[in-house]
């Protein structure tokens, strides 16, 4: 259980009007002992194939294994963003050597921070060093440099890394490195098997690739969640929620426009390096646009819109194609249903048929409530019975999973984030892990890649202090000495 600390900032009592504090009904307790988990795999005939895979998938025999990217040598160099910086980990964590190349002043995402609460910070143990947690986690099995390629210097040294660089991945603004001569264009000619990709916000090329601030603040995540249309897709319609309470966009929890342009920038090097390997033996440029990237999970909105050009309504919990996936208020947060065939909308008819007759009566009697099509367009009439009732909200979460799964019904609990780390299912496999890091011991969820058979993912640390490793790699690299090393530091060039 990790540390509790005193900063109270979006508390449950702060951000959910309906839950009780006082009240943790849903299950915070050890994971179960490998015998109780046998006698579920039991029950499903599977007890052989469930103790293979625990034998076979555990990460905690991840240490042992082969890494599918070992010999690999990557660069990753920018500032503020975390794309770059995922698609980096992203390869660490598969074996590859990955190169952080920060400034001698460090990236600004180290001081980073809610709200720029210094409580959120986390200092180095041997150093007193601050840094906040969003860094530290996105540096996953990254080295730690520093090097600045603005000086003259910084730049031969970058060249001279390049040169046993299989990968470099550019989180700068596009042709910044390229005006510096340290681009794709000037790599390659001494690097010709060189791979290289630039993770930006609209594309390096065409009429808005430098639109910036007067003040030329780097391209941010929400900026992409807005200039593709994510952001408006999102949120809740105007009557799902009280008057002046919906019908707005909000952008995501997270910054899933990075992340979501990391996997593909990931994907995308791993492809050029095959093709290189096993056809051409060249190396190539490739650009990432995160914006671009996150259309691709926009369902169907484009083509919803060049089938007869108009734009497809905001639906908050509600999917078009389906019906209801929806959020249900319970007496201590939320519960998660989806009825989205007819089956399962008769079942939820009669689950709450049983608190509420009424209901019941309504989804079996009314015709326009007998099908998929026609409930959509009744949304409203149909949120009426499920929201704003008292279905749900005097019970608490497992008590409600209890009354729905007693009829087969897809649901599930919104949980809070303490729950999902503490949760004793996520807990066996695991979904969460502890860390030991130069800042201290971190939780970090467990890369869904670790999960394999022959060469799982792992992550061996977690982010380094600044310039950690400048001694180590200069000399395996480029063969370096210290005192060289530290004669391009006095110069501000390392």
């Amino acid at each position: 259980m990790p540390e509790k600390r005193n900063v109270e900032i979006n508390s449950r009592q702060d951000t959910l009007s309906l839950i009780t504090p006082e009240i943790r009904p849903w299950p915070v307790s050890p994971p179960p002992s490998p015998e109780e988990v046998k006698k579920s795999y039991a029950k499903r005939k599977a007890e052989e194939f469930g103790q293979w895979l625990e034998d076979n998938m555990r990460i905690e025999y991840s240490f042992g294994k082969a890494e599918a990217l070992q010999g690999f040598k990557v660069l990753d160099i920018g500032l503020w963003r975390l794309g770059h910086k995922f698609a980096s980990s992203l390869l660490a964590q598969a074996g590859a050597e990955v190169i952080c190349i920060e400034p001698p002043t460090g990236d600004p995402l180290r001081e980073l921070t809610p709200f720029g609460r210094e409580e959120y910070m986390l200092a180095d143990k041997e150093t007193g060093e601050k840094c906040g947690l969003g860094f530290i986690n996105e540096m996953r099995n990254q080295y730690s440099i520093t090097l600045d390629v603005e000086t003259e210097e910084g730049r031969e040294v970058f060249k001279k890394l390049a040169v046993h660089a299989d990968a470099v991945i550019d989180g700068m603004l596009p042709g910044y490195m390229d005006e510096r001569g340290v681009g794709y264009r000037q790599l390659s000619q001494i690097n010709p098997r060189l791979v290289y990709c630039n993770v930006c916000l609209r594309g390096s090329w065409g009429p808005m690739k430098d639109r910036v601030s007067k003040f030329g603040q780097w391209e941010l995540d929400p900026f992409a969640q807005a200039t593709n249309s994510y952001i408006h897709n999102t949120g809740f319609p105007q009557d799902q929620l009280p008057r002046g309470k919906g019908g707005d966009p909000t952008r995501a929890g997270s910054w899933i426009a990075d992340y979501i342009a990391g996997e593909q920038a990931g994907v995308n090097i791993l492809a050029a390096l095959y093709w290189r390997d096993q056809f051409s033996g060249e190396g190539q440029f490739i650009e990432v646009s995160s914006a671009e990237a996150l259309m691709d999970i926009l369902d169907f909105d484009i083509a919803w819109y060049g089938f007869n050009a108009s734009i497809k309504a905001r639906t908050g919990g509600w999917d078009p194609n389906l019906n209801q996936y929806e959020w249900n208020p319970c007496r201590d947060g939320y519960m998660m249903i989806g009825g989205q065939s007819d089956r399962l909308w008769y079942r939820i008819g009669m689950c709450i048929e049983r608190d509420f007759p009424q209901f019941g009566r309504l989804i079996h009697e009314d015709p326009f409530l007998k099908e998929v099509g026609a409930r959509n367009a009744l949304h409203a009439l149909i949120k009426t019975y499920t929201v704003t009732t008292r279905w749900l909200r005097e019970i608490n979460r497992v008590e409600a999973e209890e009354k729905l799964m007693d009829y087969e019904i897809a649901a599930g609990p919104v949980l809070f984030i303490d729950e999902t780390c503490e949760f004793p299912h996520f807990k066996y496999r695991p979904w969460v892990y502890p860390c030991e890091t130069d800042y201290g011991t971190v939780l970090y969820a467990t890369s869904n890649n670790a999960f394999q058979m022959r060469a799982p993912h792992r992550v061996k640390w977690l982010g380094r202090r600044l310039a950690k490793d400048n001694y180590e790699i200069y000399r395996r690299w480029i063969g370096l000495s210290p005192s060289k090393v530290d004669e391009l530091s006095g110069k501000g060039a390392i």
